[in-house]
């Protein structure tokens, strides 16, 4: 036994999100026209006179974002976070500081407004993602990682580029956004890099962004919002930490202290839809990265990119899919759930809530399951899936104190079996 990790105190409202431990993330713009990743206009190197004319031609005239919200709440996810805008500066809400919005293209909607009200009814909480870079606004200074880095006139061209007013730009936003939706729940900005290098250019910080002040702002506006550690600014000043696009193995800790956090992941290798990505993940790792992440004590936040017309594409249909067959007859052993004080078996993840334990099998054993340690420990076992029940014995012969517990030969019709023990 092991005593479970306490982060410190932080100032966002972290009960419902450690209860929902699943959400959905959404990374949506004109790059889904392109449909080769979110970041083509840096890959790329694309002009904004060419960059442009998937601003012309944006017409999601498939967009539903009912049927958005409902696969989210089937899939079990309790909450999401849009990107109101991403790198390539385009702006899915209604913003007053700028023409770069999708009310100005043929879709002509607040696409951020639309979304919001959907998942609402769906009994979702609402999160917004906000790129602190912007490849596409003028006072924007070319940096080590924006689309022109490698423009020869890149030097002469910063000449007339002025952080201070990108600095602002950035508070009105922020302050749109945090006033004209109503409640918020996330503020997931993105991302800092200080100590990028690229010839004579570098990197962007908390002091470019202004982070204190944005930080200042959303405590004002909703303090009761989480927001994440990509304004560069101390740890303790942010209320989640999220390692992207890595499982972590234990519970995530910040100079040697545990911290409340979330990983960010995606379906297949792209935030953006891209039409011919292939590294699409099976209903075993789906599942398993979602498992992994509460028996570490963290959530995840699993990414959808939607397509230029507005739909969720058959693969992260699938995808959601595999998440609703299973969470409809597994929730349990999430919602409210944390990394156990136990020690798991082989090939076990373990997550608790209380006097419940769950032990997620992710190879199915021949009739018997060993678990060190736990003989005098469990009053009834069951699987969850069906609510059978779980003979179990002591091993007499282990000074381990092993408990045995007896399962079918066969492995039950779901993608990863959860044995529920009620313990004493």
């Amino acid at each position: 036994m092991s005593a479970i990790p306490k982060p410190a105190s932080v100032k966002g409202d972290m009960k419902w999100f450690v209860e929902s431990r699943f959400g959905m993330f959404i990374h949506w713009g004109l790059y889904a026209l392109p449909a080769r990743h979110e970041w083509i206009k840096q890959y790329e190197e694309i002009p904004d006179e060419v960059y442009d004319r998937y601003f012309k031609f944006f017409e999601p005239d498939l967009f539903d974002p009912k049927s958005w919200a409902r696969m989210a709440r089937e899939a079990g996810m309790k909450y999401f976070v849009i990107t109101t805008k991403h790198h390539e500066g385009f702006c899915l809400f209604d913003s007053k500081f700028t023409d770069y919005k999708a009310t100005n293209t043929p879709c002509g909607k607040d696409l951020i407004k639309e979304v919001v009200d959907a998942f609402r009814a769906e009994g979702l909480r609402a999160g917004f993602y906000y790129s602190l870079i912007d490849w596409h606004h003028p006072d924007f200074p070319i940096d080590a990682l924006h689309s022109m880095r490698n423009h020869p006139g890149a030097k002469k061209l910063n000449r007339s580029r002025d952080m201070a007013k990108y600095r602002e730009y950035l508070l009105n936003q922020v302050r749109e956004l945090l006033t004209n939706y109503g409640r918020i729940d996330i503020m997931w900005f993105d991302f800092s890099y200080p100590r990028a290098k690229l010839g004579d250019l570098g990197g962007k910080g908390r002091d470019d962004w202004g982070s204190e002040k944005i930080l200042k702002l959303v405590r004002e506006l909703q303090p009761h919002v989480i927001v994440d550690n990509r304004l560069d600014l101390p740890a303790a000043k942010a209320d989640i930490h999220t390692p992207e696009q890595f499982q972590p193995r234990e519970w995530v800790t910040v100079n040697g202290k545990p911290v409340h956090w979330e990983t960010c992941q995606t379906f297949s290798g792209s935030w953006g839809y891209h039409r011919d990505e292939s590294t699409w993940k099976s209903p075993e790792q789906l599942i398993q990265m979602l498992v992994n992440s509460v028996s570490c004590g963290g959530n995840l936040l699993m990414n959808v990119g939607p397509t230029a017309r507005g739909t969720f594409d058959p693969r992260a249909q699938d995808a959601l899919a595999v998440y609703r067959d299973w969470m409809a007859l597994h929730g349990r052993s999430i919602y409210g759930c944390t990394q156990s004080e136990f020690a798991a078996p082989d090939h076990c993840r373990l997550t608790q809530n209380g006097k419940r334990l769950y032990v997620h099998l992710f190879a199915w054993p021949f009739r018997h399951l060993h678990f060190d340690g736990m003989a005098d420990k469990v009053e009834y076992a069951q699987l969850l899936n069906d609510a059978s029940e779980i003979h179990f014995k002591k091993d007499a012969n282990s000074a381990r104190k092993t408990l045995i517990l007896e399962l079918p030969v066969k492995k039950p019709a779901v993608v990863a079996p959860v044995l529920e023990l009620f313990l004493k």
